[in-house]
């Protein structure tokens, strides 16, 4: 027995030596590949989200869908991505970040090709949701394999900055749609844009080889060779060496090598946390999911001007949204989260407030009034998008950072099945209205979160979740 406890006592020893060599590696051309793996993922993934929402209007016109129909048809793949989100997360501990991030790519890719084949509204709605599990834990699993690689110092830079590759993709969607609709006919361009999301397949062949397992899975799995090598690994990358004898400074968090429990997300120790996060992925996505996918139908029914010219003014906003988020990406490690999340709600809560006011008197029936008070809602919650993944991530420990994150962004499949739906059997209503209510959503996730969000900058992963 003295012998097991030894063991045990270096294992846990070199187990704290991993992390803190770990949290002293600098951003080097290791994490460039780790980001451009994950973010080539996270790029179609943003790309076959908004794909059914830039193509709506032709889809409608094949199908000869209502607006609540075509509602519906936005609800089943979001409500695919709360499923996914909450299935893989419940398994992504026992597999791993680098395995549910392989087979959501997988999910993502063969689906999307079958949606390019569908013979009806019905067989479209019922691909979409499947493609959704795929859809719903590709991002989240993946900010939380990146936040694992990245020192407590840059995590904030790195873990937002990487996150581009979603607006980047929601561009590629806009602009290619614009082309499609512009060159063919309505059933041929929604088909095409389909099947192009199936590129995903060829990115998990790339990240097959090329991405590693997060070493601080390794560690709680007790595979710590493989974890000292991929540490090495970064460390060389770097420029960087560390001595495998040298101890953890005083005071610095240990590993974490505790069991998971999928209930400790609502303990006593983590359930302001989790309520807090969950507000939080609910209001911001309702919003941006919300207002992305109908946004280029209003402009189209709404102000009269062409799916190809709508296409492109979302284009335009989603320009706005990526230069605003490299602001974020480049101050947040000395603003703060918390700071970001306030400003980018109170951004999105003063547009859905003009275009209410706009609405209610009648001057919205521009799209320049539009794409002003409607672009600016987007622009703020667009801002704090990559935020919200990387903030999750951050405020779990290691033993549930997948399941913690995973189980949160099925908030934004819930909130993304509620919003289209709603707001395309509110429509009819007024324009006024459905502003209105992003506005009420915008509140009280601003309130939640102003009043009980945690800040987490430039402190270690173990610091902030023992």
């Amino acid at each position: 027995m003295a012998v097991t406890d030894a063991q045990s006592a270096q294992q846990a020893l070199q187990a704290d030596r991993l992390i803190s060599r770990l949290d002293h590696v600098p951003v080097s051309r290791f994490h460039a590949r780790v980001v451009g793996t994950l973010g080539a993922g996270t790029f179609f993934d943003a790309f076959d989200i908004v794909s059914i929402a830039t193509v709506l209007s032709a889809i409608s016109t094949t199908y000869g869908l209502s607006s609540s129909q075509a509602g519906l048809l936005v609800s089943a793949g979001f409500l695919g991505q709360a499923v996914g989100a909450i299935g893989f997360g419940l398994v992504s501990e026992r597999l791993g970040r680098r395995r549910v991030f392989l087979a959501a790519l997988v999910v993502m890719g063969i689906f999307a090709l079958i949606s390019a084949a569908s013979w009806s509204s019905t067989s479209l709605g019922a691909f979409r949701l499947v493609q959704g599990f795929g859809l719903g834990a590709e991002v989240p699993v993946a900010s939380a394999l990146l936040g694992e690689f990245v020192a407590a110092r840059q995590r904030g830079r790195v873990t937002v900055l990487y996150k581009l590759a979603s607006p980047l993709g929601n561009l590629a969607t806009s602009l290619t749609a614009a082309a499609l609709l512009a060159s063919t006919s309505p059933e041929t361009a929604w088909r095409l844009l389909f099947a192009i999301g199936g590129t995903p397949l060829l990115v998990a062949l790339v990240a097959w080889r090329l991405l590693p397992e997060s070493p601080r899975v390794l560690i709680r799995q007790g595979r710590l060779a493989e974890a000292e090598r991929i540490v090495s690994a970064m460390e060389s990358a770097a420029g960087t060496t560390a001595s495998v004898s040298e101890a953890p400074a005083a005071g610095a968090p240990a590993a974490d090598l505790a069991a998971t429990r999928h209930s400790e997300l609502l303990s006593p120790q983590y359930r302001r946390r989790t309520v807090t996060a969950w507000v939080l992925w609910f209001t911001v996505f309702f919003a941006l999911l919300g207002g992305t996918a109908w946004m280029p139908s209003l402009y189209v029914k709404k102000v009269g001007i062409s799916p190809a010219m709508a296409s492109l003014l979302s284009g335009a906003v989603t320009l706005a949204a990526i230069a605003l988020i490299i602001v974020v990406g480049a101050t947040v490690d000395r603003v703060g989260r918390r700071r970001w999340f306030i400003t980018g709600y109170a951004i999105s809560l003063a547009g859905a407030l003009l275009a209410t006011v706009l609405g209610a008197t009648g001057h919205l029936h521009t799209w320049p009034a539009l794409l002003v008070s409607g672009g600016l809602m987007l622009l703020g919650v667009s801002a704090v998008d990559p935020l919200v993944y990387a903030y999750t991530a951050e405020i779990y420990p290691t033993r549930m950072r997948s399941w913690g994150t995973l189980s949160a962004s099925s908030w934004r499949g819930f909130a993304a099945v509620l919003a289209p739906s709603i707001i395309g059997a509110l429509v009819d209503h007024g324009i006024a209205v459905v502003f209105g209510l992003f506005a009420g959503v915008l509140i009280i996730g601003l309130a939640v979160t102003a009043r009980f969000g945690t800040e987490t900058k430039q402190a270690s992963l173990e610091e902030l979740s023992p």
